[in-house]
């Protein structure tokens, strides 16, 4: 995966100062490994395949997930909570339950101390899974795996922080679904509904958190880092000296989308936005749960499954995960984990991760069936500076590096190449560059690696041009290039290229002044951002939907901007940005439908997504087709909050056809008005030959409880190419669409 540190460089002083911890390319959580997975989180991601210095971790071999026979008590026939509600952990069966489930754990505890003496369980789960984390301590997955009542061993995986954000409410409908009847007004947009950001820190001294008129809440946790708004601090690392502190921007910018309070003023990088920025569900409290404490760069499926129990326990509606990790072969606990909490009510929003483009780059644990996966795209706007180079006048976007605090003229010196006509300067270059602003093209290597070239020639400032459609970005320093570069760097959009190259020689003038500016750019698909299908048989479509990931403007710790700062913001990119967009759509679900269950969230936030919307990363016009790139479409609250009818699950996977016979499926719709209602359905928007897909004409759904229909999927006889096939289900009230489901097959 591609990652880059995103920094906010406060007019304060030219100080970059680092917004997310570890790699801060907007994603999640980026899990790689190389044998079995290792989970990590990561910051703002590239939107270019190998470009702007990947970080690769892996498999942490010294522990393992040991899961155990017997469901968890979210699941458990003798524990699990009926529909809609939540697990009762006084009533007099779960506590039968989970001694049940307990003295399991200490049988098995028991058996290790005699068979692999040197391992120690470090951890134990009964409420997402029924499992155990241990050290190793020279033991064998093997070892463990003979066990009495073990289900699966898995070595334990690492997850990082993946991206960084801004809200974009227009794009998604957000403002028009505060204002209807549903929701009664921004006021009551997510209140009540509280929401767990399991991250790297929420500060609560931001504005975005300031809990003037929220009601006196119990506060849970380390209570110097909570209030009225932000309830909950809680660290998960192995570390007793960590704290829930926010140090990295990432967990603040991801909760900032989800819940910033209504209309907080923003002045970003020296320019003051020309609106007042609100997270989706401005009355919405949030959970601080730290698993990327300090400078820690990853988090363990121990310690994450630790927060995800948690915040259930401490009465979260939906949790945010925006991290991820690479996905191996075989059941995945953290996935599972998501699932079994979905079933007890806990919705969760999850980033697909950065590693696109291309297909099977989903992560974990956003590929479970149950999470509510996120894809990017972009927000067209950025803060940056005006740049007169001959006779036209372009917009740069600033970033992490320096930048001048005086207007500065010096001759563009273009270095040429195969990459938007340019070099991607990865490599030292041979142009004499003394006294020139040296114009190259993103790509390949970090943008760090591009300035100290460009500075090694004898450039005395750079300009970058991105390299995919769209709007430039904040651009990120890499620690590793040493030394440092020190000129100051500036991005340009890819439809600047031409004139840039044209000035060559010319005189050029970069405005001191930063300004904000809007553009046209939105709702073009993030290269960066992991698609589907999930790499086992089920093949099902990820992500779930799309939502704003790219140049998100949201706060970070105050702290960030400077001794004295009274508020700190920055824009950030990855599909980290965009999986709070879904938590916060979420949160303001559960308070408008209180009595909707986490599948009948998800199914209103999916179902009733547009499609036909988002547009390629290539060229920024052609509309994305594949279903495993843009999920159900763009996200839309306003239509959410109007949802009449569930579907079960979002959308339906046949995995590999096999031979003429026809793979059926079913899928379970529900009335959400309190009446009956006779739909219409209809299968169309076919991508790909040689399969068929069939769905009933007409369905009548009964006021109360549910009605399944049968699905199907065959192979057309006769010679086609292998891949995916898929079609868009759709269901009609009269002649209006009111939810549509993505179907999807796969030839051999």
């Amino acid at each position: 995966m591609e990652a880059f540190v995103t920094l906010l460089r406060s007019r304060r002083g030219l100080a970059g100062v680092a917004v997310a911890a570890a790699a801060a390319v907007a994603l999640g959580i980026t899990l790689t490994a190389n044998a079995t997975p290792e989970p990590t989180a990561t910051g703002s991601a590239s939107s270019n395949v190998s470009t702007d210095a990947a970080r690769t971790t892996a498999a942490d071999k010294t522990s393992a997930i040991v899961t155990l026979a017997g469901d968890p008590l979210s699941t458990s026939a003798r524990s699990a909570p009926r529909r809609g509600e939540k697990v009762d952990f006084a009533a007099a069966a779960v506590r039968s339950e989970r001694a049940k489930l307990a003295a399991k754990r200490d049988a098995f505890r028991s058996w290790l101390s005699k068979n692999a003496a040197g391992a120690r369980v470090s951890d134990e789960f009964d409420i997402a899974l029924n499992a155990v984390a241990v050290e190793l301590r020279g033991a064998s997955l093997g070892q463990l795996s003979q066990a009495p009542g073990v289900k699966d061993v898995r070595y334990a995986t690492r997850y990082r922080l993946l991206d960084e954000t801004d809200p974009g409410l227009n794009l998604i409908n957000a403002i028009d679904a505060w204002q209807s009847a549903r929701v009664g007004g921004p006021e009551n947009a997510g209140k009540g509904v509280k929401v767990g950001v399991i991250d790297s820190g929420v500060d609560q001294n931001h504005p975005c958190f300031d809990d003037a008129g929220y009601p006196v809440t119990p506060q849970l946790g380390d209570t110097r880092f909570t209030n009225n708004k932000v309830i909950v601090a809680k660290v998960f690392n192995s570390d007793s000296t960590q704290t829930p502190e926010a140090i990295g921007g990432h967990g603040t910018h991801v909760a900032g989308t989800v819940a910033c309070n209504l209309d907080t003023p923003a002045n970003v990088h020296g320019a003051t936005a020309p609106y007042e920025v609100s997270g989706v569900a401005p009355f919405a409290q949030i959970g601080n749960y730290n698993v990327f404490p300090g400078e820690v760069p990853t988090v363990s499926d121990a310690d994450l499954l630790e927060a995800m129990e948690a915040a259930y326990t401490d009465g979260m509606d939906v949790i945010n995960m925006s991290l991820g990790g690479a996905i191996g072969r075989g059941p995945d606990p953290l996935a599972d984990a998501v699932d079994n909490l979905d079933k007890a009510n806990l919705v969760s929003a999850i980033a697909a991760g950065n590693s696109g483009p291309g297909a099977r780059t989903i992560q974990s644990p956003g590929v479970a069936e149950r999470g509510l996966t996120a894809g990017a795209s972009t927000v067209g706007h950025f803060v940056g500076n005006a740049v007169t180079a001959g006779e036209r006048t372009l917009h740069a976007a600033t970033g992490d590096f320096p930048v001048f605090d005086s207007d500065f003229t010096a001759p563009l010196g273009v270095v040429s190449g195969a990459d938007n006509g340019l070099s991607l300067a990865c490599a030292p270059l041979d142009t004499d560059l003394t006294g020139k602003i040296a114009v190259v093209s993103r790509g390949e290597c970090s943008f760090s690696t591009k300035m100290r070239h460009a500075q090694d020639a004898g450039a005395v400032a750079a300009f970058v041009v991105n390299n995919v459609a769209g709007d430039p970005i904040s651009m990120g320093l890499d620690d590793s290039v040493t030394p440092a570069p020190t000129i100051p760097a500036y991005m340009f959009g890819p439809a600047d290229a031409d004139a840039l190259i044209a000035a060559d020689g010319e005189s050029t003038t970069i405005s001191a002044e930063a300004n904000y500016f809007r553009t046209a750019n939105d709702n073009i698909m993030a290269a960066f951002s992991s698609g589907g299908p999930s790499p086992d048989a089920a093949a099902r479509v990820k992500p779930d939907v799309v939502a704003p990931g790219v140049n998100v403007l949201s706060g970070i710790p105050v702290n960030h901007c400077g001794d004295g700062a009274s508020d700190c913001w920055t824009f950030m990119q990855g599909t980290s940005m965009a999986s709070p967009h879904l938590a916060g759509m979420a949160a303001v679900l559960r308070a408008a439908h209180p009595t909707l269950t986490a599948e009948q969230v998800r199914s209103a936030v999916v179902n009733t997504s547009t499609d036909g919307v988002v547009t390629a990363y290539t060229d920024g016009t052609s509309v994305v087709s594949d279903v495993n790139v843009a999920g159900a479409g763009l996200a839309d609250l306003a239509a959410a909050v109007d949802a009449t009818v569930a579907v079960g699950p979002v959308s339906t996977s046949f995995g590999t056809l096999k031979g003429a016979k026809a793979t059926t499926a079913t899928v379970t719709l529900t009335s959400l008005t309190g009446a009956e209602q006779t739909l219409t359905l209809s299968v169309d928007s076919l991508i790909g030959d040689g399969v068929a897909f069939s769905a009933p004409q007409e369905v009548t759904l009964p006021a109360v409880g549910s009605v399944d229909i049968e699905v199907s999927a065959s192979a057309a006889r006769g010679e086609h190419a292998s891949g995916g096939r898929s079609a868009m289900l759709r269901f009609f009230d009269g002649d209006t669409e009111i939810a549509h489901s993505v179907l999807f097959a796969t030839l051999r």
